[in-house]
């Protein structure tokens, strides 16, 4: 079936129209992931060192480690979520890599002495107000 030249016309305008939106499409998508500041990335080194150097221990899909073994756990997902441009901030970093299993989902908890274990995205965003308030020595527990 033969086709009018005016409908060739369109197809390739249509085509044309899409290939735009995905170039659009793809340019936004890679402007919305922009790599960790290094502002942001010295503020999770900071929070990481304060759990490190905490007496707490941490639950991760129902063993408790060390907060050295947490802070080794959390700076490779860290890392796998940098690679993917994925954390822009510290608040993303505790929302993406820090409150939960990316395996199992079950929430990680943190349990400091004889304190009740607490949902670790609740203590490392408590630890995170301390290190931006005026007096910033506050207890990591």
């Amino acid at each position: 079936m033969p086709e009018s030249p005016g409908m060739m016309q369109r197809i390739i305008f249509m085509l044309q129209r899409m290939r735009f939106i995905l170039f659009a499409c793809m340019f936004i998508s890679s402007a919305a992931a922009a790599p960790l500041a290094a502002s942001a990335r010295e503020e999770i080194d900071t929070l990481l060192s304060r759990l490190e150097a905490s007496a707490c221990n941490f639950n991760r899909n129902g063993t408790w480690y060390t907060a050295a073994e947490a802070r080794s756990h959390l700076m490779r997902k860290l890392k796998f979520l940098e690679n993917k441009d994925a954390v822009q901030n510290t608040e993303q970093f505790i929302e993406r890599a820090a409150s939960d299993s990316s395996t199992t989902g079950k929430p990680y908890l943190v349990k400091c002495g004889n304190d009740a274990p607490v949902p670790s995205a609740a203590w490392l965003r408590a630890q995170l107000q301390a290190m931006r308030s005026p007096g910033q020595a506050r207890s990591a527990h």
